[in-house]
Formats: structure tokens, sequence, C-alpha cells
């Protein structure tokens, strides 16, 4: 539900032959401190096992090389594991100090970097975008093509509003995929290969909208336009402003648009399956382009899409989620401001029941904050989650979820495009989770 295939659809490859995956023994030291128990914190030892055993069993199955998951109750780590090989190629170990490219789950982060301008007073949620980024003001919005094939294009009622930035119910297209005309315009002008975020926006506003803002929701390049916000209200790149507000404050060493001088060889490979389902190829190229060499830096660094992390990494800032803004005494955001995060806010006319970027589907149960997915009501939405609980995924498998009514975080990082080749681990890792949680009053 919870994670991206469409962006490894023209993915070039070269065969590798698969390895016997195993678990590995811990070896690194967690983020966060370690509980005394599983059951100190409510779990069961015993049930926690078939959370282990199915990741195993994905690796096993040859679904992905290799994989590490991390799970944390009231700020303690209950289990961090890794299983399979980082590179297939090299035969290499999958190391607790793994980095991994997290894509999509560069979004949260982002969000967290405006919304600190947001407690500055720098902007408001019913601003205009146009207010910050003006070269998106008076847009077009898409309402089909003519005879000739042509789009036929009306005036906005409005601009767009931060609001509606945040929370992807804007308009804009992103080039995912060829469904949508907008979308094939972005692929068309290489919108997510610009050389920077100025190019980027520029290229943008000549694109129309894909519906009225506020009347829809679709995935969109909304997060790489709050980079680009994040820039202008700073005068800092996106990338010094996130190191100096967030990654430092917060000790995530190994978090960055690149992975550091003398670490590239803790960067896992990245795969995508074969068509027939048989055995992983390491993905070379995506969308016709080279993949991106994230040990240089950047042309463009992108809010949407751009990061690397590590899961004990990532793990620090989803906890920092968990606790309203706060980690090891270092306040990165207020409370309230968690919470508005975490608010549905899309409007009960632009519901929508699927959509094709992201398989997902919002209702009286599941929403859509401020550049997180909420779980508003989670057994009606069929899950063992608890309410309130803020989610996303990446690109290239990665998945996390922060429950604030259980306090538990949890992170997992897999480098594989286009799905598992099985059932969702996003998913599966939540069921498996929750029914291990036999003590939630602890």
């Amino acid at each position: 539900m919870f994670h991206f295939n469409r962006l490894a659809a023209a993915t070039l490859a070269v065969a590798l032959l698969a390895a016997p995956p195993a678990a590995l023994a811990q070896r690194a030291p967690v983020p966060l401190p370690a509980a005394a128990s599983p059951e100190s914190v409510g779990f069961s030892s015993e049930r926690l096992k078939r959370l282990d055993a199915a990741m195993a069993q994905a690796v096993t199955d040859g679904r992905v090389a290799g994989m590490t998951t991390l799970l944390a109750r009231h700020g303690k780590v209950v289990a961090f594991n890794t299983y399979g090989q980082a590179s297939l190629a090299d035969q290499r170990p999958m190391e607790k100090d793994a980095i991994f490219r997290i894509y999509s789950m560069t979004k949260p982060v982002t969000g967290v970097a405006l919304m600190i301008l947001f407690e500055e007073g720098r902007w408001r949620l019913d601003d205009p975008v146009s207010k910050y980024v003006p070269e998106l003001a008076d847009l077009k919005v898409m309402t089909g093509t003519d005879a000739e094939g042509q789009p036929i294009l009306e005036p906005v009622t409005r601009d767009p509003t931060m609001r509606e930035l945040m929370s992807h119910t804007a308009g804009f297209g992103y080039g995912l995929s060829e469904e949508h005309a907008v979308d094939r315009m972005f692929r068309e002008k290489r919108v997510l290969s610009s050389a920077s975020l100025q190019e980027m926006v520029e290229k943008t506003a000549t694109i129309p909208l894909m519906f009225q803002p506020g009347t829809d929701w679709s995935y969109s390049v909304a997060v790489d336009i709050q980079g680009h916000i994040v820039e202008k209200l700073t005068g800092q790149t996106l990338g010094d402003f996130m190191a100096e507000r967030i990654f430092r404050p917060l000790k995530m060493t190994d978090t960055g648009f690149q992975v550091r001088t003398g670490q590239a060889d803790r960067l896992a490979a990245v795969y995508v399956g074969a068509p027939n389902g048989g055995r992983l190829f390491e993905a070379k190229e995506l969308a016709g382009a080279p993949a991106q060499d994230f040990t240089v830096a950047p042309r463009m660094e992108s809010g949407g899409g751009g990061l690397v992390s590590t899961a004990s990494d990532y793990a620090r800032f989803a906890q920092m989620i968990a606790n309203g803004g706060e980690l090891d005494g270092v306040r990165i955001l207020a409370p309230a401001t968690v919470e508005l995060m975490g608010t549905d806010m899309i409007p009960e006319e632009a519901l929508v029941s699927s959509n094709g970027s992201v398989g997902m589907r919002f209702n009286d149960a599941v929403g859509f904050g401020l550049d997180f997915a909420v779980i508003k009501d989670p057994r009606k939405a069929g899950g063992l989650e608890g309410k309130g609980t803020l989610s996303w995924g990446g690109a290239a498998g990665t998945w996390f979820w922060v429950d604030p009514t259980n306090d538990i975080v949890f992170v997992g990082m897999i480098q594989r495009f286009g799905g598992t080749g099985g059932p969702d681990l996003g998913t599966t890792t939540r069921t498996l989770v929750y029914q291990a949680l036999v003590d939630p009053a602890k």
C-alpha cells in the first residue's frame, strides 16, 4: 500500500546470480537505547519470531537481496536485524550501518524542514504558493484534449495553497508514469532531471495542472517545490539547511544528498526483478537515463526523493516525530506542529478511490496530512496499528511508520524497484509487529 511501483518500469539491468541469504547477528550499536527485553515494552519474544522468519524468507525466496529492519517502542530498540546481502555481485553481507537510497522517504524530512520555517512565522498554511514561487502564479488546468490531440486548458480558479502543496491536492503532476498527459509532459521535459531546483520550478510552470487546486489528490512534484521554497526563504541550499536544523541536531550522521567521502562501500546495491519473477538484476538505468550516482553531489537536491540514509539514522528521525518533535533533549518542532502534520488535509470532495502512483486509497479511515499518510481509523482501515499512525515509503522499497498511540517506530530498508515479487512488506510487517504487541499498556 505504501510502496511505489512505477519508477522502475523502464529500468535496464545487468543479471546477477542470486546468493543464499541468511540473517546476520547483531553487530553494530543500536541508534537508540536497547530495551531490556521485548517483554519489558509489551512485546512477545516468541511472537516476534514470526516477523523475523517472514523477513528472512523474503530474502531466501530471492525477492530481495538483503534487508534491514528496526523496531522500537518507547524510544527503545526492540529488534534490529539484518538479512542477506548488500551486494550480490560482491557477496557483501548486509550490515546494520548499510546506506540506502530512501527516495520518497525524503518527503517527510522536507516537510519537517518547511515546518521549522512555519514555526518561525515565515509562511502560513493557506498562503498561495505563488507568494513564494512567483513562477507558479496564474497556472492553467488541463481538462482534456481536442480533436487534434492538443490539450484543452482553462485558467485556475485560484492559485494552489501551501496546505495543498504539502498534501498533494494542488494539482501538479510528477512524471512517474505515462497514464496522464500531464505526467507525460513532466517526463518529456525531464523535470526531475533538472540542473537545479530553480530550473525544476521553471519547467513545472510551463506544464498545466491535472485538476483545479483542492479538488482531487495526486502524488506529485510538490515536495521538490517545497524544497525550493526552503531555499528561497533561508538563502541556504536544501541540503545545508537540513544538515544544520535536522541531521546534525538529531545525530543523523549518514543522511544527506550524497554518500559521505570514503563510505561508498556501505551503499547497498539497488535491484529490479526479472519480468517472470526470476532472479534479481542490478538497476543501472531508470526511465531511460543512468541511475543516479549517490557517491557524488547531485545536480539538484531533490526534496521529493534525493536522500540516502541508514535504518539507524531514519529511526532517530522517526522517533523525533513519535516524541512530538524532540529527541535526546533536542527539539526540532513543537508537539502541536507534529500534530498538524498528522492531521488529514484532504477535503471530503477530493477523496479518491485509488491513485496510479502509489495504490493509495483515501477515505474516512485513511487520509493524508502534511507530507505524511495518516491512519485515522485503523480498525476500519483493516489494520492493527494505532490511531494517528504516520507513514510513507520510497521507490526502492524502503518504508517506515510512526505510531504515536502505541509509541512504536518501525523502519524497513530494502533496495528493489517495482515491488518485491510478493506480498507488500510494509503491510506484512505491520501485521507481524502488532500481533506481537501483547501488552500494549506497558
